[in-house]
């Protein structure tokens, strides 16, 4: 049997923790971040996870990570 390809797009947006939940960044944070708040562009620098309806989705494009 083949071994799975990573998706390299996903393998550079998001990371697995140690117990098993795929970290990601928020986003809107890149551009146009004049007309946003201070406090709003603080809570974008944070990162948060995955949710759970997509966490079986993402943990597919990136199996070895």
């Amino acid at each position: 049997m083949p071994k799975m390809k990573t998706h390299r797009g996903a393998a550079k947006r998001f990371k697995k923790t140690g117990s098993g939940k795929i970290k990601r960044a928020k986003a809107y944070h890149s551009h146009l971040s004049l007309s946003k708040s201070p406090k709003r562009k603080r809570g974008l620098r944070k990162g948060t996870y995955v949710s759970v309806a997509d966490a079986a989705k993402v943990a597919k494009l990136i199996p070895y990570k």
